[in-house]
């Protein structure tokens, strides 16, 4: 009997972590809540601080938001199969590491700027089995409102970011179609575009700003 109730405690005690994980495990429009709550939190205490030393804002941002990205899902999406099954793995990794950092780096500038004027998430609406979407919208300074849309996928059994779409561009379709300009651009030399990446983002920030800009008029 005490044999059996031991058994019977190793099966629970193992079983834990993966019940808590599965508590755990927020849905899709929770992810986002609480992803924008601790990251406006944090911006508003640390402000002034990140405004003088912007690298802690790209590693505090990242911190936060990083977990919620499916960095791996997009990577290989931008790349499409056409370029990402000619990598080396070292390639894709590196190609993540750039692509988060600069991620973080353009828009957390325009975080920086970001003064408390309104970041509403939508009411959660029924989610799909492995694909979803998530609804924001963002005051700018001018008062214009601009909508943010967030397109989240299971990975491992926890939602995470693949795409968005802010004010009617589709950030991941613009990042595919300069991934291959670029490819075209650098001759077809993957390191190259790699390591060039930065300057991407900084051109889709730009379109991105562009459009908004263009609302507004």
């Amino acid at each position: 009997m005490i044999s059996t109730l031991r058994r019977g405690l190793l099966v629970l005690l193992a079983a834990l972590p993966l019940m808590a994980n599965a508590v755990a495990a927020p849905s899709a429009h929770d992810l986002v809540q609480d992803t924008t709550t601790r990251l406006l939190a944090d911006l508003a205490a640390n402000k002034e601080k990140y405004k003088q030393s912007p690298s802690a804002f790209y590693d505090a941002l990242n911190g936060i938001v990083g977990p919620a990205i499916d960095a791996d899902g997009i990577s290989r999406s931008i790349m499409t199969v056409k370029y990402s099954r000619k990598a080396t793995p070292d390639q894709m990794a590196r190609f993540q590491d750039n692509f988060k950092r600069s991620l973080m780096q353009f828009y957390g500038n325009a975080l920086l700027e970001y003064n408390n004027q309104g970041i509403t998430v939508s009411p959660a609406k029924e989610e799909g089995k492995d694909r979803t979407s998530v609804d924001m919208q963002v005051k700018g300074t001018n008062g214009s409102i601009y909508p943010v849309s967030y397109t989240l996928t299971k990975v491992n059994g926890e939602w995470k970011v693949r795409n968005v779409i802010i004010n009617g561009i589709n950030i991941g379709k613009l990042f595919r179609d300069q991934f291959a300009d670029a490819m075209q651009r650098n001759g077809n030399d993957l390191d190259k575009t790699i390591n060039g990446w930065a300057g991407e983002v900084a051109k889709a920030k730009e379109k991105t700003e562009e459009s908004t800009e263009k609302t507004v008029q």
